[in-house]
């Protein structure tokens, strides 16, 4: 067993009871794991501020002076406070102490000299410090204080008297006893010369006791850059053992069906960016290896036709596809749009989910495994066991973030060889996120929209200004189209906001009699649900109020106006992807966000993106900085929200692009991980692997 795998029970100061704390609250087991705990902010220790100098706005700081006297005072409920008056010869401050009397006045004396610690506030006039860190000014040398680490605790953590202070006491200890010990290297010494990094026991030293700003930096350039490299090399060597692992089926040749749709069927002329991503596609099926690619495109780009024409390559090989989609609605409309574009070719194509029982299901099922169906649609049911295909080409996966890495995984196994993949999203990811929760994945993107499609044209709106709002959607309908009116639906609060819905719902009934409105939420039952979505499809109704069961999945061209109520309660991925259930056909489109005057600055910038952009790429990067990678939709449901501890995707791109490329570069002259100077990498990536449940998951 290595230091670093050391039970932290056995670290001084610990023992039993405080492990089962560490261990529930903040996932610490170990040594390592309480040495990669890092500090989440610094104060400087070296430094003695002038009593005199202070005022009510500082953070943390240390004076230095004498305690001049003592004062008792009686507060609420029989409580007794304890107050010493304390001087520099400057100017004089109060420290304070609502408990513990006993022992501050055993400990601390009037006359001597003390190094105070704290958070400077005003009471009655006079500056205080309440329950102040004092240390013995005699034995305190303030050039080896450097800067005070500062650690996160929980909440449970503070009401049982845990602060950072008493992580900070553990880490002193386990940091003390690292320096007599020899620190293995993770990084070759050619990786750190390059990149002009410090040594892994240095780093570990300086991340927790820093002496000043420039050793701290030092230390989080070798934290992170070991960080993002080993997701990165596990990401690569995942994807290289995979590509030795399975042969990709050879698609050779296009042939008749492709050629006549393309000649035939097509119902627009390809975009650039459409073309582009086919001859990608095109190259990935013939070259021998399984096809892994990412379709990133906004609502409304034309990845189904993209899909579909990849599909027909499969078709004219002698293969079977099969596209799955998150939900049965979303389903229902890629089958629908596929029969649409199919119209009149000789190609079978049929539906699998949930609703597709007995006798029409078997038929499903029978078509499936003798052949006769070539293009299979369905949600998640296409994974389960009884789905056998005769051969399985081409997989496309829709909104993948919905489906989990095992789901996913499930789809490889429906051949003796796994079919190429096509995962699409219409969520933007941000290059480094891509980089990283795809990263074994080829990426592809879409960035036109076809012909003919106009910007929507995207508004706020105060919630005192809804009368211009009510007649600007009166005259849209006027002019025969239909408009989604959205409500917020969050868990937190989903009575309530179940409640508004049902209020507005009747309100809105009362503001527009001369129209017919359907009304939908998640916790209605499938079948109604359904029923009123299809009344807005077919238009005989031409308002939808609803939730954001809305925001995938539901394609009615003639819908021009989305309205986004409290539009501050959504994120901005999610505010894009709501946008882009209008402006589906030719007419000119509107999105108008409803929200109260009171906004913070963050909610300000999410609204004043939406209103610039419809660049969903832009979106998704803003999203990125104001929000974080943990946050984005999509990164949980993936399994690949990795535990990083210090790195930060939204701040290290550069530092991400800088660690891939030294993976690639490690994975080309080793890929076999063979080489004696890359050993500890192999080795390392294996102990991560083990540990760390979340890596195993990347795909």
């Amino acid at each position: 067993m290595t230091f670093f795998e050391q039970d932290i029970m056995y670290l001084p100061g610990v023992g039993p009871r405080k492990k089962e704390v560490l261990s529930r609250e903040l996932g610490i087991n170990t040594f390592g794991d309480l040495l990669e705990d890092y500090p989440y902010k610094y104060v400087d220790r070296s430094k003695i501020y002038p009593i005199s100098s202070l005022n009510g706005e500082m953070p943390y700081v240390q004076v230095r002076g004498r305690i001049l006297s003592f004062d008792e005072f009686q507060g609420q409920g029989g409580k007794k406070r304890v107050v010493a008056h304390f001087s520099d010869g400057t100017g004089v401050v109060d420290l304070v102490w609502f408990s513990g009397a006993k022992y501050v006045y055993k400990t601390y004396h009037v006359g001597e000299d003390y190094i105070i610690f704290g958070k400077p506030g005003v009471y009655s006039g006079r500056y205080q410090f309440a329950h102040p860190d004092i240390e013995d000014a005699s034995k305190i040398e303030l050039s080896k204080m450097g800067m005070q680490p500062y650690y996160n605790t929980t909440e449970r953590m503070k009401k049982l008297g845990w602060s950072s202070r008493s992580i900070d006491k553990l880490t002193k200890t386990l940091v003390e006893k690292l320096q007599n010990i020899d620190v293995p290297e993770t990084l070759p010494q050619s990786v750190i010369t390059h990149f002009h990094l410090v040594d892994r026991k240095t780093a570990l030293t300086w991340i927790h006791y820093p002496k000043n700003a420039d050793e701290t930096s030092k230390a989080r350039l070798r934290l992170k850059f070991e960080e993002l490299f080993f997701v990165q090399l596990n990401i690569l060597r995942y994807a290289s053992d995979r590509q030795h692992k399975y042969r990709g089926y050879i698609f050779r040749h296009v042939g008749a069906l492709f050629n006549d749709f393309y000649a035939h069927h097509l119902p627009f002329e390809l975009t650039g960016a459409q073309k582009r991503v086919m001859h990608e596609i095109r190259d990935d099926m013939r070259s021998g290896a399984q096809m892994n690619r990412l379709l990133q495109g906004d609502v409304g780009s034309g990845k189904t036709l993209v899909a579909l024409m990849t599909m027909l390559i499969a078709l004219d090989n002698g293969f079977q596809a099969c596209i799955m989609a998150p939900t049965e609605i979303l389903a229902e409309q890629h089958l629908q749009t596929i029969r649409e574009f199919l119209d009149g070719m000789p190609i079978r194509v049929e539906l699998l989910t949930g609703i597709v029982k007995g006798k029409r299901r078997q038929k499903v099922l029978d078509g499936i495994a003798d052949g006769t169906i070539q293009i299979l649609v369905g949600t998640h049911a296409l994974i389960e066991d009884n789905v056998v295909f005769q051969n399985l080409g081409v997989a496309v996966i829709d909104e993948q973030h919905r489906f989990g890495v095992a789901q996913r995984a499930r789809l490889w196994h429906k051949n003796e060889n796994p079919p190429h993949i096509l995962v699409m999203t219409a969520t933007p990811i941000p290059r480094t996120l891509a980089m990283t929760i795809y990263g074994d994945l080829e990426v592809s993107v879409i960035d036109e929209l076809p012909p003919g499609r106009k910007p929507i044209v995207t508004l706020h709106k105060y919630d005192n200004q809804t009368t211009s709002l009510y007649n600007g959607i009166r005259q849209q309908i006027k002019l025969g189209r239909q408009a989604y009116i959205v409500f917020p639906l969050i868990k937190e609060s989903e009575k309530s906001d179940l409640k508004n819905l049902e209020e507005g719902y009747e309100a809105l009934k009362d503001i527009f009699p001369e129209f017919q409105l359907s009304k939908v939420h998640g916790k209605m039952k499938a079948a109604e649900k359904e029923a009123e979505m299809e009344k807005f499809v077919k238009g005989e109704t031409q308002i939808l109020v609803a939730t954001t069961v809305i925001e995938v999945g539901v394609n009615v061209p003639n819908a021009s106006v989305m309205v986004i109520l409290d539009a501050d309660r959504f994120g901005l991925s999610q505010l894009h992807q709501l946008r882009g259930r209008v402006g589906r056909g030719a007419d000119q489109s509107f999105c108008i966000l409803v929200t109260g005057y009171k906004l913070s600055s963050e909610t300000r910038k999410r609204i004043d993106i939406m209103c610039e952009t419809n660049d969903g790429f832009r979106i998704a990067e803003a999203d990125l900085k104001l929000r974080g990678p943990g946050d984005l939709e999509g990164t949980q449901q993936s399994g690949i929200a990795f535990d990083l501890k210090i790195a930060n995707l939204a701040q290290d791109g550069q530092l991400i692009a800088l660690a891939r490329e030294e993976a690639e570069k490690v994975l080309r002259e080793d890929p076999q991980g063979q080489m004696a100077e890359y050993q500890m990498l192999w080795d390392r990536l294996r102990e991560l692997r083990r540990t760390n449940e979340n890596w195993s998951a990347i795909s």
